[in-house]
């Protein structure tokens, strides 16, 4: 047996609807766009998954220790063993202006919240909405495609995966852990202060490092503030004489002043020549 109860695995899939070869969810991006699934934003990669955990569904939790790593398989599950037998007396009409009430503007096929509950609008007409409270893929047999990308053996793999699970926006090789015998520190890049529901993201965090790793009776988060590096000094610009110099336009006056100095030299010697005729 491959795999056993607690082991850390990464798993590709692509799962469809049996009965219409519809994909509803899958791990590969390309896969997503093809089947206008894509949300932008989401991250798609191998998920993390830990046997036995039920961090999928059961019925294909269970078949993972079945499977050969980085070899395709194919897992069949019945409705009874997926989302359960479709129910007809969730199925509701509800008078259309009950919705515009509520300000929901009702569209065939769409999920909406209505009186605490979920439900897909089924048929519209007459002033009146077919609600249908079933889950999404109740009385379907689904079908998953899936494999085993790698099986984690490290606590330093494990540790970087969990917490990538937990804090996906912001890379795990940002963040540096000191792994000690009953704890663990780590130390929380600048990316990660401002995030959206991160103390949450920490709690989580830390009851599955508890969970998974008995020893550790401590998870410590370290957020440290550094002071901003001064701005560098601006170069100091350099005196207007000195740029007038290297411009072309410099050049002019330059040989104004030499043909200048040329022409008194010329006059001196023609004084000096007729003085000594007078003589």
């Amino acid at each position: 047996m491959p795999f056993a109860k607690g082991d850390f695995i990464l798993i590709d899939y692509v799962a469809k609807v049996k009965e219409t070869g519809e994909v509803f969810d899958t791990t590969k991006e390309d896969i997503a766009k093809k089947e206008h699934l894509y949300k932008e934003g989401e991250i798609y990669e191998p998920k993390l998954i830990v046997v036995g955990e039920n961090w999928v569904l059961q019925a294909l939790d269970d078949n993972l220790a079945t499977f050969e790593p980085e070899k395709p398989n194919t897992v069949e599950i019945p409705p009874d063993k997926a989302f359960g037998p479709r129910d007809p007396e969730k199925v509701r009409l509800v008078p259309l202006k009950r919705l515009i009430e509520k300000g929901i503007t009702p569209q065939l096929g769409a999920r909406i919240e209505f009186n605490g509950k979920l439900a897909t609008i089924r048929t519209m007409g007459a002033g009146r909405v077919q609600l249908d409270f079933n889950p999404t893929l109740a009385g379907k047999t689904l079908v998953y495609e899936a494999t085993i990308t790698k099986k984690l053996e490290t606590i330093e793999e494990k540790l970087t995966a969990l917490l990538h699970r937990r804090i996906p926006l912001v890379e795990a090789s940002k963040f540096d852990f000191k792994i000690k015998k009953t704890e663990v520190d780590i130390t929380m890049p600048e990316d990660a202060f401002y995030l959206e529901g991160i103390q949450v993201a920490k709690r989580g965090l830390a009851m599955d490092i508890q969970k998974f790793f008995p020893d550790i009776n401590a998870v410590k988060f370290i957020e440290e503030f550094k002071r901003p590096k001064p701005a560098a000094p601006a170069a100091e610009a350099k005196p207007e004489e000195t740029k007038t110099a290297e411009t072309p336009e410099a050049e002019a006056p330059k040989t104004e002043t030499v043909a200048s100095t040329t022409e008194t030299a010329t006059e001196k010697q023609a004084t000096e020549e007729e003085t000594a005729k007078k003589e």
